[in-house]
């Protein structure tokens, strides 16, 4: 993360333009961390949390198919945000789709688990996946439009890499 930061002071933006850099790439890495802790909660605690009845084996693969069903609704995700992001502003829709990724992962840390609440606690979790996937789809591809939009003519190719760079920084946090 240094090395990025100090290759954007290097390169004499001006301070909209390393805000927008910043806030792309912090964007997204807060974005693909919520999305990735999921994914290793799930093989760790999830199958015996949501997918009681189904045993260890079915457990475990219920459980990382709800991983997969958050990846299968990223284009919706990245359809509905564009459309949304011309017609309200991509800032606008920048931040909605991080409210919305850590309403839904907090929702997944609180939401009971099925001795509780029965067929409804893999059911909410469904749904919590669908809107996870739905924000990060929408997330970075407004991120890389709006680093790409606010960049001079001559670095839109670099800017649009830095949300980029939160993917990764996401998946090490």
């Amino acid at each position: 993360m240094n090395d990025t930061i100090t290759a954007i002071e290097k390169e004499n933006l001006s301070a909209e333009e390393r805000k927008v850099a910043f806030a792309t790439i912090i964007g997204t890495t807060v974005e693909w961390y919520d999305f990735f802790i999921y994914a290793a909660a799930a093989g760790l605690i999830f199958k015996d949390l949501f997918f009681t009845p189904a045993g260890s084996s079915l457990g475990t693969i219920l459980t990382f198919a709800t991983v997969g069903l958050s990846f299968l609704f990223r284009p919706l995700g990245a359809f509905l945000a564009g459309y949304m992001g011309d017609r309200y502003g991509r800032r606008f829709v920048l931040v909605m789709t991080l409210v919305l990724m850590g309403l839904a992962t907090t929702s997944i840390g609180l939401l009971p688990t099925y001795e509780s609440i029965g067929i409804w606690a893999p059911i909410l979790l469904l749904i919590l996946r669908i809107l996870q996937g739905l924000a990060a789809g929408g997330e970075w591809g407004g991120a890389v439009l709006m680093a790409v939009e606010h960049a001079p003519s001559h670095k839109r190719g670099r800017f649009g890499a830095f949300p980029q760079i939160g993917v990764p920084l996401g998946l090490i946090l």
